[in-house]
């Protein structure tokens, strides 16, 4: 049994990481952060199905989701190597068959134009992602109302996330190399 003493004294909380064996002595933090990220990615993953179901398009998978968000962004065509670069997917399968199910769906149209495919939103579509802003405002942003320092914060941590998706590109092209 611990003495009132032991119980009060600040504990060293060891990494809650995902992969022990990969802990590096030199940044317990760069697994920590690993983890944090796996989970954070799942949560948001989850949350954008969610808040595009609750917005009345049901049935799609985050990427969908996210790629519905870009072809609607700042009401320009978008070609598929444009989204794939933007969105940093390497696998341009992946947001081609993203285009085609949202273009099944009715919310993305193609256009062509000599040899040149561009995609936008259609009406329905950039209604649907209205609608998704509606609900993102009422169950994410009134949230942060609450905390003014996390929301604070949110401003580093996107900033922190450029900068390592910077040094997670370079590390890939180098185990690439090898």
């Amino acid at each position: 049994m611990a003495s009132k003493k032991d119980m009060g004294a600040p504990r060293s909380a060891a990494p809650i990481v995902s992969s022990a064996h990969l802990v590096s002595p030199q940044s317990a933090e760069m697994s920590e952060f690993e983890f944090g990220l796996i989970v954070a990615g799942n949560a948001f993953h989850r949350w954008v199905v969610h808040c595009m179901s609750a917005a009345g398009l049901k049935d799609l998978m985050p990427l969908d989701v996210l790629v519905l968000h870009h072809v609607t962004h700042r009401a320009r065509d978008k070609r598929l190597a444009d989204i794939c670069f933007i969105m940093n997917v390497e696998d341009t399968h992946l947001i081609n068959y993203s285009l085609k199910k949202l273009q099944g769906l009715g919310v993305v149209a193609a256009s062509k134009s000599g040899k040149e495919v561009t995609y936008a939103a259609t009406d329905q579509g950039r209604a649907y992602v209205q609608r998704y802003r509606e609900i993102r405002e009422s169950c994410l942003i009134d949230a942060l109302k609450v905390d003014d320092a996390l929301n604070k914060d949110i401003g580093e941590l996107a900033r922190l996330l450029r900068v390592l998706s910077g040094m997670y590109d370079q590390a890939a092209r180098a185990a690439a190399s090898l």
